[in-house]
């Protein structure tokens, strides 16, 4: 005859709390709701599109839209599935690029009050006005020869100009 092993101790509740990643003090975005409202204006931006034709279309007002894209407002999974329809991308578009700092809990908190402490926080180049209206259009220009001598105008200005 087989010996019953003893029950299995319950975890306690502390114990379990232990696991858990302490919450952002209150004001402090959490990186990654910041990185898919970026993600957001950044596609938002490509298509041409306004913050109040967005929300027209996702039936919200441009401030809402203002406040996804800050990070200030989680966007919940049936308003993120609404988004990427409209902004004609997968759902998994908005996580692309997350940095590596931001894959576990402890390194959101870190990145959040780091980020959240910095005043003279500036956001990724990249993800700028300028720059997203810049690229949408250089690739408005037709004649593929004219795109490339601008691309080299470009590079040789910013002293870029290194040949590959």
């Amino acid at each position: 005859m087989k010996k019953k092993s003893p029950p299995a101790k319950p975890v306690s509740r502390g114990a379990r709390r232990n696991f858990k990643a302490k919450r952002l003090p209150p004001g402090v975005p959490n990186p990654i709701d910041v990185h898919v409202g970026s993600r957001v204006r950044l596609r938002r931006t490509l298509l041409g599109m306004s913050q109040e034709k967005l929300g027209e279309a996702v039936n919200l007002t441009f401030q809402q839209i203002q406040k996804y894209e800050r990070g200030a407002n989680r966007i919940g999974a049936s308003r993120m599935f609404e988004l990427s329809q409209v902004l004609d991308v997968p759902v998994s578009f908005f996580f692309d690029d997350l940095p590596d700092d931001v894959k576990t809990p402890e390194g959101v908190r870190e990145r959040a009050l780091r980020d959240h402490q910095q005043a003279t926080y500036e956001p990724d180049p990249l993800a700028r006005r300028e720059t997203l209206e810049l690229v949408r259009a250089y690739y408005k220009i037709e004649d593929p020869r004219v795109r490339k001598r601008l691309f080299e105008l470009t590079k040789s200005l910013s002293g870029n100009g290194s040949e590959d």
